[in-house]
């Protein structure tokens, strides 16, 4: 879901809609998708979130009230939102955006799932702070 796939669409139009916090975009083919920004928030393509491998992911809680400051364009195949939680090293490529929004039903109920099954919530205030982590990291975050 990351790379750039040449079978992708390319995007004809994003809006940034600041009050409903939902982020627009329109493919070539005439397919549309509105996704929330937490949507996009929790699935953020960084290695900060993913980890470096399969098993290191970190699952992301507290996002429901999550914006999305500025997008900024990578090149001609990709965007970098900078959250207002001042998460900014994610970057979406097209075909990353297309499949998130293809397949949103699917993966939003996986990830509602797992904050249930984690004790976790999608809101800020429930989410206590979790203890630093001791050695073992890749010291880039």
């Amino acid at each position: 879901m990351a790379g750039l796939d040449n079978a992708t669409p390319s995007p004809t139009e994003i809006k940034l809609h600041q009050k409903s916090r939902v982020f627009e975009i329109a493919f070539g083919n005439g397919e549309r998708f509105e996704l929330s920004y937490e949507y996009l928030r929790v699935f953020t393509p960084s290695a900060e979130a993913r980890g470096h491998g399969p098993g290191q992911e970190v699952l992301q809680v507290g996002k429901r009230e999550i914006g999305i400051e500025r997008i900024e364009p990578v090149g001609t195949y990709a965007i970098r939102p900078v959250f207002s939680d001042g998460h900014d090293s994610g970057l979406y490529s097209w075909d990353m955006l297309y499949n998130l929004g293809k397949h949103h039903d699917e993966l939003w109920q996986t990830y509602l799932d797992r904050l249930e099954a984690e004790g976790k919530s999608r809101n800020p205030e429930d989410n206590p702070p979790e203890p630093a982590k001791k050695g073992g990291g890749c010291g880039h975050h």
